[in-house]
């Protein structure tokens, strides 16, 4: 419409607007007269034309002889028969935006002041797009702004982050009307993988690139600021040669930094020629630093996340080591949780030797191909193990190429590469170490503490294990003690008691002999044999705390039982092995038997008894079953006795007496050596 008014106005037969573009070239936005430069259509500024004068002078040309003017405009103005051709400069905000140019065909000139007169209407022309290109930027403005809006609404509900990713990359690929979009990670290895992407993507999600040459990721990596190619063809590097074939022309991308340290790369692309607009770096900032913020929301949730895991693992093993677990059990474990939490390849628990060698007591991986239990090797070499007990503190071996020694090129045969440590230290010495390994990459910084963590349950348990070792060992002496205190009393009966009775026996029966011939005699033997009475009598009060039977330690076991029974009011039904086994075993198993068939007999108004021994798998279980009334206290004294007495010996005990269905005792001794 503008074109047509400047026309009417004129009196030129043809008008044609030109918009600049950044590649120097002239863009047709209007015309009137129907020119050979139709709307829509882009023309290069070959020197001398009015549009080349116009945009190099940001100035009025004038062009009146076409027969001589190079390139295509001047062969396209030849072939329409242009004449005279006058343009003016449409300046907006200072700069020279584009071109207003009027046009004759055939023999008219344009008049001297065509040039002020185009300027004049010019001047409303570029107030006019002025006012336009301002409406234009505050619409993309509130399109960016409600763009970052529905982005930090996404942070701040938390949402996943490849949720906030790929809603990032849809946003700036619309708000900068670009068609390719990449969210691009830094690895530890030099190299960046694909998390999130939009629009024509060239590369799927969790795709890698080496940082090999002069891509944007490379160039940021190294000075950490935003970067731009204008032209990918013939770019030597993986990625840069990657983008080359998927038809990228020009690229812009901008760092990802979360807590002060670079994280990765937000990029954008473009295939079409022209380079991207000179604002884009900061356009892209705004969505970049959201990202940062989601970035590091996540990562704080992460690690909230691994905390807490590490402290439900922590609580279960230490469960395990409070219900006093076997040692190999809780090693295990611990092994295992350690592996999971800390993110290892392989954890192992080695215990160091006083000659100098590191032997390993358990260990963990997903294929087995950790150090194998069992395993004896020298302290040799920088490995792991010798850096631990040298400084008494966690430590780490980055890599494992170089490392001297056995347990060295053990590791590089397992494939591990890297390791870190933690001291198991025991009554203040160091009793070991808690190993993870790695095959491929390396540990985070502060890896080496939460090792810590899991070794210091290690020193617990060994800890308590060796306690409950000794608890054993010292009842086990008690009650070996007590038993060896009724052999005495046996022997102390009959060398002291016994003899004074015998003695006594004798005496009687010679002042039976004399009693009608000597009566004095006699009667001397008679007081005789009553001070030797007494004399026994007190010797029997002081001795009688028991008696070891002979049976037992002459026959054994099942012989010793078999008399009980015999002896018993109640029928006992006997199932024994006839294995000798262990003094103390023998004897707690005697004593524990005999009291239960006197609380059948007594309480349990049983009609018959069935005793089973079995000695298997390292233990003497024991059974003993009555038909009785039931309904024996668990907590009354005779059972606690029978308890203690059991759980002295390191065994275990159980008792069932349901009312009215009999009374069942299960106990089990370990079989260990005297």
């Amino acid at each position: 419409m503008l074109a047509r008014e400047f026309a009417q106005l004129l009196h030129v037969p043809l008008i044609v607007m030109v918009r600049f573009g950044p590649d120097r070239t002239g863009y047709v936005v209007g015309a009137y007269g129907d020119p050979p430069f139709p709307v829509g259509s882009s023309w290069p500024l070959d020197p001398r034309s009015v549009m080349a004068q116009v945009y190099a002078t940001g100035r009025p040309a004038r062009v009146d002889d076409y027969s001589q003017l190079d390139g295509v405009v001047g062969k396209v103005a030849r072939a329409a028969r242009f004449h005279s051709t006058v343009g003016v400069p449409i300046v907006v905000a200072g700069k020279t935006w584009g071109a207003t140019i009027a046009i004759t065909i055939g023999d008219d000139s344009l008049p001297a002041d065509t040039a002020r007169r185009l300027a004049d209407f010019t001047d409303l022309v570029a107030a006019a797009i002025s006012n336009t290109e301002a409406r234009d930027e505050l619409r993309v403005l509130a399109d960016e702004q409600a763009a970052l809006r529905r982005l930090a609404t996404l942070v701040a509900e938390g949402s996943r982050p490849a949720a906030v990713f790929a809603a990032a990359a849809e946003e700036v690929a619309k708000v900068l009307d670009v068609r390719i979009v990449d969210l691009l990670r830094y690895e530890p290895d030099d190299a960046v993988t694909v998390v999130a992407g939009w629009g024509e993507v060239p590369f799927p999600i969790g795709s890698r690139f080496p940082l090999d040459g002069p891509s944007i990721a490379s160039k940021i990596k190294a000075t950490r600021e935003a970067q731009r190619i204008d032209d990918y063809s013939g770019n030597p590097s993986a990625l840069g040669s990657s983008v080359d074939r998927a038809g990228i022309r020009t690229g812009v991308g901008v760092p990802v930094s979360v807590d002060g340290k670079l994280w990765g790369v937000m990029a954008i692309g473009s295939r079409a020629p022209d380079p991207l607009p000179s604002t884009t770096e900061e356009r892209l900032r705004d969505f970049v630093e959201l990202l940062a913020v989601a970035i590091a929301n996540s990562e704080a949730r992460h690690g909230l996340r691994k905390l807490a895991d590490e402290q439900d693992a922590l609580r279960r093993l230490a469960t395990l080591v409070a219900q006093g677990a076997p040692s190999h059990a809780v090693f295990d474990a611990v092994c295992e949780e350690a592996a999971r939490i800390i993110g290892s390849s392989t954890v192992n628990l080695a215990r160091f030797a006083p000659a100098g060698c590191t032997t390993t007591v358990a260990g963990w991986s997903r294929d087995g191909s950790h150090v194998p239990a069992g395993v004896c090797l020298p302290m040799e070499g920088e490995v792991i193990n010798v850096i631990v007990q040298r400084e008494r503190a966690p430590g780490r071996v980055e890599d494992y190429a170089d490392v001297e020694g056995e347990l060295a090129a053990l590791l590089r045969r397992l494939g591990v590469r890297t390791e870190i440590g933690a001291p198991v230290i025991v009554d203040g010495e160091v009793w070991g170490a808690l190993i993870a390994g790695l095959r491929e990459g390396t540990f985070p910084r502060r890896s080496e503490q939460r090792v810590a963590g899991f070794a210091e349950l290690i020193a617990t348990a060994v800890s308590n294990a060796d306690t409950r070792a000794e608890l054993l060992a010292s009842r086990a002496r008690l009650v070996t003690a007590a038993d060896e205190g009724r052999r005495k009393l046996a022997r102390d009966i009959h060398d002291g008691a016994q003899q004074r009775l015998v003695t006594a026996i004798v005496s009687l029966q010679l002042a039976d002999r004399q009693l009608d011939t000597d009566p004095e005699g006699a009667r001397t033997l008679l007081r005789d044999a009553l001070s030797q009475s007494r004399a026994g009598l007190d010797e029997l009060r002081e001795l009688a705390t028991g008696m070891h039977p002979a049976i037992l330690t002459n026959s054994g076991l099942r012989a010793a039982i078999e008399a009980l029974a015999q002896r018993s009011r109640v029928p006992v039904n006997v199932r024994a092995t006839s294995q000798r086994l262990p003094s103390h075993i023998e004897a707690g198993a005697y004593f524990l038997i005999a009291e239960a068939l006197t609380n059948a007999s007594k309480h349990a108004r049983a009609s018959r008894v069935e005793v089973v021994i079995r000695a298997r798998e390292g233990v003497l279980e024991i059974e003993v079953f009555d038909d009785g009334v039931g309904g024996a206290d668990p907590h009354g004294s005779g059972v606690r006795g029978l308890e203690d007495r059991v759980e002295a010996l390191g065994g275990t005990f159980r008792i069932e007496s349901p009312e009215g269905r009999g009374t069942a005792i299960h106990a089990t001794l370990p079989l260990l050596s005297d």
